[in-house]
């Protein structure tokens, strides 16, 4: 039986492209092997890949003077890649400026990273409220490397609703959690990344949107496997990439195209968001503690109203079992956070969020 998954990541993929892909499983294309056995430099594998960039490039309205590269080692990494490769100061005595604007726990450990490389300067956060709003955004420093903003927070349930103007620096965005949820001026920015587990595929694939003059800048001590104009150059081949994750990304990208692209993604998870935040402004046990002009579509954390703390510790764990029970499931919120968590990616169908409704409806009347 198939569930509804509300996890932040690795996420709930489309059925029909999990039905493809087993349909492919030991024969991709009529290759006769399973594109696990590949080899990532043959004449099989060459057009997987080039019909992932293509149908990306679409989908995004990536500009031509944009490299997308397939990385591995999650966002996570791109944290310190993007210091090493923007800014020109060296680990052990910083000297380039960089801004970041402080809107959770992915943000946090983004500068705590880059601070290892440069000298990283929060221009703003939000953590004096728990990362409950974004913050006004004021400009970044006229001489700094690039300008750091998540443009989706995962575990707090935040968004940027208008980007911020970063002027001449390079805006530099983590669109992890929101890729391809609706449209997105990639020309606004210098560098995009992306975590493929949340929106586009499975575990295990990194994708990276660089501008073309941003490519080139790291020292020469920064090791090759880190460097993006090695990668470019490579054409994402220097070494062996995520092969099976780029082939489902493929897929989910031609799926995401036959229902309408970004746009028509957008409307969806707009009428899916406003559906679950309708019921919490009314619901009188569950509540959203997120404001409202910086509300996530993609993910949105719910708490239960219970000032006796025991109480509350255990109607969330009935809450997760029955939840469980009833095909609803990982809806725990961020171990760091605590509550409960939805989320709302492209794959999740709105029957989804009115099942949930209907659960909640239910078990609040339990209380």
């Amino acid at each position: 039986m198939r569930v509804y998954n509300f996890s932040a990541g690795p996420s709930q993929l489309p059925e029909a492209v999990l039905e493809k892909a087993g349909a492919e499983i030991a024969d991709t294309n009529g290759t006769g092997q399973s594109v696990m056995e590949m080899s990532h430099r043959s004449k099989d594998f060459k057009p997987i890949i080039e019909k992932a960039e293509v149908l990306l490039r679409e989908l995004m309205g990536v500009p031509a003077n944009y490299r997308v590269l397939f990385l591995q080692g999650g966002a996570s990494l791109q944290f310190s890649m993007i210091p090493l490769n923007l800014a020109a100061g060296k680990s052990d005595s910083p000297e380039t400026a960089t801004s970041y604007v402080d809107t959770g726990i992915w943000a946090k450990k983004a500068a705590e990273e880059g601070s290892k490389y440069t000298r990283a300067v929060i221009r703003a956060s939000s953590k004096d409220k728990a990362y409950s709003y974004i913050p006004a955004a004021p400009a970044p420093g006229a001489d700094d490397a690039y300008y750091h903003i998540t443009v989706n927070n995962t575990v707090v349930g935040t968004a940027w609703a208008e980007l911020p103007d970063a002027g001449t620096v390079p805006l530099v965005g983590d669109i992890s959690s929101c890729i391809l949820s609706q449209p997105l001026d990639v020309a606004r920015f210098g560098v995009l990344y992306a975590g493929a587990q949340k929106n586009l595929g499975p575990a295990g694939t990194t994708i990276v949107i660089i501008r073309d003059d941003l490519i080139g800048r790291a020292p020469a001590w920064v090791p090759a496997m880190l460097r993006y104009d090695i990668h470019a150059e490579e054409g994402s081949m220097y070494n062996t990439p995520p092969c099976y994750g780029i082939y489902i990304i493929g897929l989910v990208l031609e799926w995401l195209k036959n229902s309408g692209g970004a746009q028509a993604a957008g409307r969806r998870n707009r009428e899916k968001a406003e559906l679950l935040y309708s019921y919490l402004e009314k619901s009188p046990r569950f509540f959203s503690p997120i404001e409202k002009p910086s509300r996530s579509l993609m993910n949105i954390p719910f708490v239960l109203r219970e000032n006796d703390a025991d109480k509350r510790a255990a109607a969330e764990s009935r809450f997760l079992k029955e939840a469980a029970a009833a095909g609803l499931v990982n809806l725990a919120g961020h171990r760091l956070v605590g509550g409960f968590r939805a989320s709302l990616y492209n794959a999740m169908p709105i029957e989804g969020v009115k099942a949930l409704i209907t659960f909640m409806e239910g078990f609040e009347k339990t209380l």
